[in-house]
């Protein structure tokens, strides 16, 4: 499967909200929140997580990144993924197997 069919889960370990305008993601482990392991996420990176949320392809995700912020296909697939490389380096998502 290329890296662009690739799909991710988000670990189900976390919960997310919405607070004052800002993502935050915070693991949960044992029904107790990691407080020292909050992630923040900009408007773009939320925006990448509510897709990963919706089950879309890497593919999908860069063509829809590209359109709602009007960047160009090659930057758009860059950061997806250098973002994506990220959160699943720090356990936030993992690619499922196809």
């Amino acid at each position: 499967m290329s890296s662009s069919e690739k799909s991710f889960v988000r670990d189900d370990e976390l919960t997310t909200r919405v607070i004052a305008g800002e993502t935050l993601v915070v693991p949960v482990r044992g029904r107790v929140g990691d407080l020292d392991s909050i992630y923040t996420l900009n408007e773009v990176a939320s925006r990448i997580w509510q897709l990963i949320g919706e089950g879309f392809t890497v593919r999908r995700i860069v063509e829809i990144i590209g359109d709602e912020f009007e960047v160009e296909s090659v930057e758009a697939e860059r950061d997806v993924s250098e973002l994506l490389a990220s959160m699943e380096e720090a356990g936030l998502i993992r690619a499922l197997k196809g």
